[in-house]
């Protein structure tokens, strides 16, 4: 008895420390644990993103083989516009695939009701900052006249300042310092480095660091109805835009600068006589844009290089080369420029860029063009929900409000077709809710659709 107490002691304290190893044993189990468990829901969570990725993936390459359908259909049915991939819920809207499912959408202009409309948008419903006038740009809301200039000293070729602009010297001693484009913009977000542009008149009322994307799951009770135009200049401008030089069945136009009378005939509707009159027209004025045909006046009585009626060239008999015929009308009336438009144009190059679709434009994006007030950019836009897309430029001369003064402007500037189109497409794994948003700028062609900006992760 007197030895196992005398032990007592030392067992307790072997015990206690026994017991100590244990607790510290269990703390690091516990601890490599909670770590591989966080390890593991990481990698899942990595994982989900991945398939997220590709889910995205699978929708923009969807959007992108509806696209070259719709392109070919529109070729084959001799139709610029169709609009049908602009509001497609049935193509676009939370399509399962799958783990999860993956969606296609825009924000609707204010003349659609604004809020997320699953579908494809336009680029050239926008206006091209490469392009843009200087006047077209002093009408977008919130502009000034020293951004105007900034603007135009960032992406001209020089360093030589405009007034009220900004060139080399004011960017070099910003913190960090900088160096102005001297070329085209490459990206919109590129505008926020030009002077005097701010965050909120580039992203407009969404504040989104991703270029105001919001839609889908992301929309709040704040701001349901959230139009583009709501987005600041972001919704509303592009560096993209630009269609290919072909009439609507895709065969090339006619070049009324260059083409010969057989060319000229060829067309359904110009004659022989017609034919004469344009080619007798432009050896004394070029043509700036198709609307000028409305002022060819017959061959006659353009009193061409040699003597008429007694009097020789040059003589005051001799008539304006913007002179018409009898009662004020010449050849081409305006029944007959909506029917031979679309195959004619003025250009060489492949590729216009800069236009603006009328089909496709929104209120401020039309408000800003050459001669259009509010008031008519909202006629056109009315004569399109009512009548149906333009089939082509010369359809602007139903719309009430637009003289052939003001088409004689607009025809330039605007298209009635588009080439370019914008595809924001988020996925999302519906067991834990990961979700990727891309987005891709892409231009169909013939036979190829080219991608022109890519970004992930929005």
């Amino acid at each position: 008895m007197k030895t196992l107490s005398s032990n007592s002691p030392t067992n307790a304290s072997i015990l206690v420390g026994v017991l100590w190893c244990l607790a510290l044993l269990a703390v690091v189990v516990i601890g490599v644990l909670h770590t591989a468990r966080l390890d593991l829901v990481v990698g899942k969570n990595f994982g989900d993103q991945i398939q997220a990725h590709y889910l995205a993936l699978a929708g923009v390459e969807k959007a992108k083989a509806l696209l070259y359908q719709d392109s070919r259909e529109r070729s084959r049915s001799r139709r610029n516009h169709s609009g049908e991939l602009f509001d497609s819920p049935l193509q676009f809207r939370d399509v399962a695939f799958g783990r999860g499912h993956f969606r296609v959408f825009r924000r609707g202009r204010t003349d659609e009701g604004g809020g997320t409309i699953y579908g494809i948008s336009d680029e050239e419903g926008r206006l091209n900052l490469n392009t843009v006038t200087t006047n077209e740009l002093g009408k977008l809301r919130g502009m000034t006249p020293d951004i105007v200039a900034a603007l135009v000293d960032w992406r001209d070729g020089d360093n030589a300042a405009t007034p009220g602009g900004a060139e080399a010297e004011y960017y070099s001693v910003l913190t960090p310092p900088g160096l102005p484009r001297n070329g085209p913009l490459l990206t919109t977000r590129e505008l926020m480095m030009v002077r005097g542009v701010t965050p909120e008149l580039y992203l407009g009322a969404s504040r989104k660091p991703s270029g105001a994307y919001v839609g889908g799951d992301d929309e709040t009770d704040d701001n349901p109805g959230l139009a583009i135009e709501d987005m600041g200049w972001s919704g509303i401008v592009t560096v993209h835009s630009a269609v290919r030089n072909v009439s609507a069945g895709g065969q090339v136009r006619v070049n009324l600068q260059t083409a010969e009378e057989a060319a000229l005939t060829s067309i359904k509707g110009i004659t022989a006589e017609i034919a004469r009159a344009i080619i007798t027209y432009r050896t004394r004025q070029q043509f700036g844009s198709v609307a000028d045909l409305l002022d060819v006046p017959p061959a006659q009585s353009q009193n061409p290089g040699r003597p008429q009626g007694g009097q020789t060239s040059g003589t005051q008999g001799a008539q304006p080369s913007n002179a018409v015929g009898p009662g004020g009308r010449g050849v081409v009336s305006q029944e007959l420029l909506a029917d031979i438009a679309d195959e004619l144009t003025t250009e060489d190059n492949q590729n216009l860029p800069g236009l603006v679709n009328i089909n496709s434009a929104s209120l401020e994006v039309l408000a800003c063009l050459p001669g259009v007030s509010r008031e008519i950019a909202q006629a056109i836009i009315s004569q399109r929900q009512s009548d149906g897309y333009f089939p082509s430029i010369a359809g602007l001369l139903k719309v009430p409000g637009v003289t052939r003064e003001i088409f004689k402007q607009l025809a330039p500037r605007v298209s009635a077709r588009s080439d370019t189109f914008r595809i924001i497409s988020e996925g999302k794994v519906d067991s834990t809710g990961a979700r990727r948003r891309i987005e891709v700028i892409v231009r169909v062609g013939l036979q190829t659709i080219e991608t022109l900006s890519y970004r992930d992760g929005l």
